[in-house]
């Protein structure tokens, strides 16, 4: 796919960016290359890999799930101008 120099400016209008016109065709130039690398990604056959999280293949270490840390919710929200039940109350924005 190819850019010209409408597009670009369309782009920049939507993304709300000034762009100097005299950079206007080096930024088309550039994403048509990154949009034609993007296309001949896409035309590669995948079907036979599997999908995968990490490309190592590793579990993760955990660490213990205990408590680390002594609660003090009571003492944090003393500061807290409303709270209800542990939780802060704050002025509704949204109607």
């Amino acid at each position: 796919m190819s850019l010209d120099a409408s597009d670009i400016e369309k782009i920049a209008h939507l993304a709300r960016l000034a762009v100097a016109p005299e950079s206007i065709e080096r930024y088309a130039a550039d994403l048509s290359n990154i949009l034609e690398l993007v296309t001949r990604m896409d035309a590669v056959d995948t079907h036979a890999v599997e999908p995968m999280a990490h490309p190592l293949h590793m579990s993760q270490r955990l660490r213990p799930d205990r408590v680390t840390e002594p609660d003090r919710r009571t003492l944090l929200q003393a500061n807290a101008p409303l709270t209800e039940r542990g939780l802060y109350l704050v002025p509704k924005v949204i109607d």
